[in-house]
């Protein structure tokens, strides 16, 4: 209980991305989202999500956190840190990878690019995590890293973050880079020049489309985004997002994946690279769930009716509860709902029946293959 005299607790103001104004003047509805206001929809989430789909959409994603890392032998401190073989890449190329705890359990998601070395040799890397983990993953690596060898910049609220993304949104950004982008593979990057000015631009995004992500000084951003509208690029808020990325079953850090969730349990045991790279934190318990086999798996599902299984809904078979889902919708792309839930593994067939209680019933759902959605090459 609070003390008579204690001021009451008064929330700290969201912050806002230089883009803001922008989706202001466009009357985008804007929400609350890891103690940012970001636009949630702009046109509507159907009208969003097709456009990325069928032709380019513009995602302001500044939020997320931008870490700029620099030092003598870095992979060998960053090796430890992931189950991915980070010595794989090449300067220019990137790992999408996640960071764990002692339990193997996943701390954040991220995605790391190695930027080769510069004039004094030391090795230059980027981070991008998640917004609503910026400071935890900040913290995490700053007790892991040692500081006396390694320069650690944080970019966040520094730097405007765009994703363009689409099937046309290479076309569309191509005359605003002076490099040739078609020559960059998935996952590839550069440190290039946007509207004259520097950027760096890596082809990834979390749509399922191809496009890519550039990174740009706040007024060169702002210019970014007005060139793109005026090209016919679609504004997209987070509620598209959300869709496009369930469609291509990418994860949602603290629904799909979190602290208490390993990366074969979750379906990620691509990222763990046991076989080629030393020691790791969680490296035992993952080489122990390879071993014996996990318990539970993140399955994807999809409903038989027009129902739709949301967060949180609790998972049925034969009259009892075995899992929870963690994410759903009604796809706009597939016309179905969808989503993903961890069950027993005895459970994660595919072709599997299960139930999903929805207002106190119970609504058939069958496992199916993931991603739901792939675009075609």
């Amino acid at each position: 209980m609070k003390a008579a005299n204690a001021l009451p607790d008064i929330p700290l103001p969201l912050a806002r991305t230089p883009l803001f104004e922008l989706g202001v003047s466009l009357n985008a509805r804007m929400t609350g989202f890891s103690g940012w206001e970001m636009p949630i929809q702009y046109s509507g989430i159907i009208y969003e999500h097709q456009a990325v789909r069928s032709a380019a959409g513009m995602f302001d994603i500044s939020h997320m956190g931008k870490f700029s890392l620099t030092g003598d032998r870095l992979l060998e401190q960053l090796q430890p840190l992931v189950p991915s073989d980070l010595s794989r890449l090449q300067p220019g190329q990137a790992q999408y990878t996640v960071l764990l705890n002692a339990q193997a359990g996943i701390v954040d998601d991220l995605i790391f690019y190695y930027q080769g070395l510069n004039q004094m040799g030391q090795e230059r890397w980027y981070a991008i995590v998640n917004a609503a983990t910026t400071l935890k993953d900040k913290t995490w690596l700053l007790e892991h890293l040692d500081q006396t060898r390694v320069t650690f910049q944080d970019d966040s609220t520094t730097k405007v973050l765009l994703a363009v993304q689409g099937p046309t949104a290479v076309k569309h950004l191509q005359p605003l880079v002076l490099e040739e982008l078609s020559t960059v593979p998935a996952f590839g990057h550069l440190e290039g020049t946007v509207l004259g000015e520097p950027g760096f631009l890596a082809r990834t995004g979390y749509t399922g489309e191809d496009g890519f992500e550039v990174m740009v000084d706040p007024s060169v951003g702002v210019e970014l985004w007005r060139s793109l509208l005026n090209a016919g690029v679609t504004p997209c808020g987070l509620g598209a997002r959300d869709t496009l990325r369930l469609d291509a079953a990418m994860a949602l850090y603290g629904q799909d994946i979190d602290d208490t969730t390993t990366p074969l349990e979750a379906g990620l045991g691509w990222l763990v690279h046991l076989d080629s790279k030393g020691d790791f934190i969680g490296r035992s318990v993952l080489e122990q769930q390879k071993q014996t086999g996990v318990q539970r798996r993140l399955i994807g599902l999809q409903m038989q009716g027009r129902n739709i299984a949301r967060h949180g809904y609790r998972v049925f078979y034969d009259g009892q509860p075995v899992g929870e889902v963690t994410s759903g919708t009604q796809s706009p792309t597939l016309g179905q709902a969808i989503g993903l839930a961890y069950v027993p593994t005895a459970l994660a067939k595919l072709d599997q029946t299960l139930e999903i209680e929805i207002r106190g019933k119970l609504y058939p759902a069958v496992v199916v293959k993931r991603p739901f959605y792939r675009r075609s090459k």
